[in-house]
């Protein structure tokens, strides 16, 4: 079956940097990203980063200015650099696409930001 993967995930200490990855397994899957999502201890799924229609992209407003969403359509893979992390980015972050028209969710890269 097709899903997604995300990779890149870590422990940093506040002011680094990641890059997450999201990419698709299978053969022959027609993949149309939509953004990354990430679950904070205690919270509710906030969406980070996403492409809207038109292909522009939009951000929390808690990560504007300091994360960066993207896709490598050669690679068919979509991207999320962080950069001057903070603790409250401290979360477990999911990719969501839709594959072959139907919607997915990976699986869930950690991302742990230390003082």
């Amino acid at each position: 079956q097709v899903q997604l993967v995300e990779s890149g995930g870590g422990l940093v200490q506040a002011g680094g940097s990641l890059r997450l990855s999201c990419a698709v397994t299978g053969s022959s899957v027609r993949v149309d990203y939509r953004g990354w999502y990430r679950v904070a201890p205690g919270k509710h799924r906030e969406l980070v980063a996403q492409f809207v229609w038109g292909g522009n992209t939009s951000y929390a407003d808690s990560v504007k200015g300091r994360f960066t969403i993207s896709r490598d359509n050669s690679k068919n893979t979509m991207y999320l650099q962080m950069n001057n992390l903070q603790v409250q980015d401290t979360g477990v972050y999911y990719c969501n696409a839709d594959l072959n028209w139907e919607n997915h969710w990976g699986q869930g890269t950690q991302v742990t930001v230390s003082s």
